[in-house]
C-alpha cells in the first residue's frame, strides 16, 4: 500500500479528517496480519473493557483492587492521540522514532489510531462512558514508530527497544517494567541470531516484560510473527470470548498465527472487537466508521488487542509483586491461566490468562528460562522478511537502518552494553534530543531533533542522496518520494479488524 502525497492530514487535538486523495485499495479490505477487516460492527458483539477484566479473573479476590500502581509500560507503537479518555498524567511520551517525527504538527500524535486504542485498552479512562483501562494507575510511554500508512522498518523497532532498556529508570516512581508490541514482521529468521531477538531478549534480562503480539495471518500461517516467535517472550494469541465472561464457549480465533515446530503461543487473551478508544480523524478511523461506538469509542479485533490486555495483566501482577522478575511473571500466567475447552484450541492446550490464576501461582518456585540466547549477529533482511520500507520503488534493505548503516556485530555489542543510545543518538546517527526537554498534550515528552539532511541507506540509486529537506512532511504530506511498506492497514502490524 502506499501513501499517496496527495493525502493530507488535519489533526487538532487528535480531531480532523482525512482528504484530498483516493482511498487506497488496501483500506477496502486486505487480508493481513495488521488489518484484515473480518466481520462488521453489526455483526460482531463488543466486548468492554469492563467484561475484558472480568473475562481475565481481574474483577474479584486479591487482583479486584489492583490498577498498576506504580508500573511503567513502554508502548512501542503508532503513537498516541491527546483524547479525551487518555489522562496526560498518566502519559509520557518518548522519542518519535517515525518519519513523522520531523513534521512538528505530527510528531508524537497517533496518524492511524492504533496506538491510542492499545493505550485505551492499558490506561484509558473514558469519562463519557465510564470505560476504564485494565490498568489504569500504570504509567504509559509512548515511543512512536510508525505513521499514518504504517510506514515502518524493523530498525526503528529495535532503536526503540533498545532506548526502553536505556531509559526504564528514568522514572524512580514508574519505572518501566513491561513492553507492549503489538508488532509483527514477515521475517522468519533463525532465532540464535535475530537482531530483533536480540533487543527484546536484552530487555527482558534487564528486568522488562515484553508481550508480543503472535500476529494475525491465520491459524495456517505456519509460523508466529517476529519477536513473537522469540523463545523468551510472552507471546499472546487472540481468543474468541463470545462476549461471555466464562471460558466454556471460548475458542481460538482464526486469524491468529500458529507456529510449525518451535515456539507455540505461550497464552490467550480477550481479542475480539475490543471496545477502546477511538482517534477521531485517524487512518482507522475514517475508513472504518462502522467500527466507531458512540463519540469516543472505538472496535478491533486481533492479537493486538490481545496482547495490549495481557500487558495490561501483567502491570496489576507487578504492582502486586513489585520485586518479580520476567520469568516469574511468565511462568505464573502461563501456569494460572484458564483452559480453553473447544476446538483446536483445546487440541493445542491453549489456555486463557487469569490474574487471580497467576497471583495463586505467585509462591510457587519458578525456574529460569534457558533457551539459547541471540546473539544478535544475523542478517537485518531475515528479521525483516517481506516487510520492507519502501522509496520510490526501492526497498530498505540489508545491513542498513532507516538513518545509515547497522554493522550488526557492532550494533549487538553496544545493545548489550547499554552503549547504543547516548542522549538523543543512536549508533552515532543523530535521532532525537538529548534529554527530557520536548512539549506535547503529556506529561512528560523527550525533545525532537532534525535528521540528518543525508543518509548512506543503500546501494540502490533510488535510496542515495535522499533529503529529509527534500523530502518532507509540508502541508501535512509527503512531498517527494512515496514511503511505503508491509503497512499498517497491510502486513506489518498485528491487528486483525476493526470492527
Amino acid at each position: 500500500m502506499r501513501k499517496s502525497s496527495a493525502w493530507t492530514m488535519a489533526l487538532a487535538l487528535g480531531v480532523g479528517s482525512l482528504g484530498g486523495g483516493a482511498v487506497p485499495a488496501a483500506a477496502a479490505g486486505p487480508s493481513s496480519r495488521w488489518a484484515s477487516w473480518l466481520g462488521s460492527a453489526a455483526t460482531v458483539q463488543a466486548t468492554t473493557l469492563k467484561q475484558v477484566r472480568a473475562m481475565i479473573g481481574a474483577d474479584t479476590g486479591a487482583a479486584a483492587t489492583l490498577t498498576g500502581k506504580g508500573v511503567g509500560v513502554a508502548l512501542i507503537d503508532t503513537g498516541v492521540a491527546p483524547v479525551s479518555g487518555l489522562p496526560a498524567a498518566q502519559i509520557v511520551n518518548g522519542p518519535d522514532l517515525s518519519m513523522e517525527s520531523q513534521a512538528s504538527d505530527l510528531r508524537y500524535l497517533d496518524t492511524f489510531g492504533h496506538g491510542t486504542h492499545m493505550a485505551g485498552i492499558i490506561v484509558g479512562n473514558d469519562t463519557a462512558t465510564g470505560t476504564k483501562g485494565l490498568a489504569p494507575g500504570a504509567k504509559l510511554t509512548s515511543i512512536k514508530v510508525g505513521t499514518a500508512n504504517g510506514a515502518v522498518d524493523v530498525t526503528q523497532v529495535i532503536a526503540a527497544v533498545d532506548w526502553v532498556v536505556k531509559h526504564r529508570n528514568d522514572d524512580p516512581a514508574n519505572p518501566i517494567k513491561v513492553i507492549n508490541l503489538s508488532y509483527g514482521s514477515g521475517g522468519t529468521p533463525n532465532t540464535w541470531n535475530d537482531p530483533l531477538g536480540f533487543a527484546v531478549e536484552k530487555a527482558w534480562q534487564a528486568g522488562i516484560v515484553v508481550v508480543a503480539a503472535a500476529g494475525n495471518d491465520g491459524n495456517g500461517a505456519g509460523s508466529l510473527a517476529n519477536p513473537a516467535s522469540d523463545d523468551y517472550v510472552l507471546t499472546v494469541g487472540a481468543a474468541d470470548t463470545k462476549g461471555t465472561v466464562s471460558a466454556a464457549d471460548d475458542q481460538l480465533t482464526t486469524f491468529t498465527n500458529l507456529g510449525v515446530g518451535g515456539k507455540q503461543i505461550n497464552v490467550l487473551a480477550p481479542g475480539v472487537s475490543i471496545l477502546s478508544l477511538r482517534d477521531p480523524g485517524s487512518y482507522i478511523d475514517t475508513y472504518n466508521p462502522g467500527a466507531r461506538s458512540g463519540e469516543t469509542l472505538f472496535r478491533g479485533s486481533g492479537t493486538s488487542q490481545a496482547a495490549a490486555v495481557t500487558s495490561a495483566a501483567v502491570a496489576l501482577l507487578l504492582q502486586a509483586k513489585p520485586s518479580a522478575t520476567p520469568d516469574q511473571i511468565k511462568n505464573w500466567l502461563v501456569k494460572g491461566s484458564v483452559r480453553v475447552p473447544n476446538g483446536l484450541a483445546a487440541t493445542l492446550g491453549l489456555q486463557e490468562i487469569s490474574v487471580n490464576g497467576a497471583l495463586a501461582r505467585t509462591t510457587v518456585v519458578t525456574p529460569a528460562q534457558a533457551w539459547t540466547r541471540s546473539n544478535g549477529a544475523g542478517t537485518l533482511d531475515n528479521s525483516r522478511g517481506d516487510s520492507r520500507l519502501m522509496m520510490d520503488n526501492a526497498p530498505l534493505s540489508g545491513q542498513r537502518s532507516v538513518w545509515g548503516n547497522l554493522p550488526g556485530t557492532t550494533w549487538a555489542a553496544r545493545s548489550a552494553s547499554g552503549t547504543s543510545w547516548a542522549g538523543g543518538v543512536w549508533m552515532g546517527n543523530r535521532l532525537a534530543g538529548d534529554g527530557w526537554t520536548g512539549t506535547s498534550w503529556a506529561s512528560r515528552t523527550w525533545a525532537a531533533a532534525a535528521w540528518s539532511d543525508s543518509a548512506p541507506w543503500s546501494a540502490n540509486s533510488a535510496w542515495n542522496d535522499s533529503s529529509w529537506t527534500g523530502r518532507r512532511w509540508t502541508g501535512r504530506s509527503w512531498t517527494a518520494g512515496t514511503w511505503s511498506g508491509r503497512s499498517w492497514s497491510s502486513d506489518d502490524w498485528s491487528s486483525a479488524s476493526w470492527s
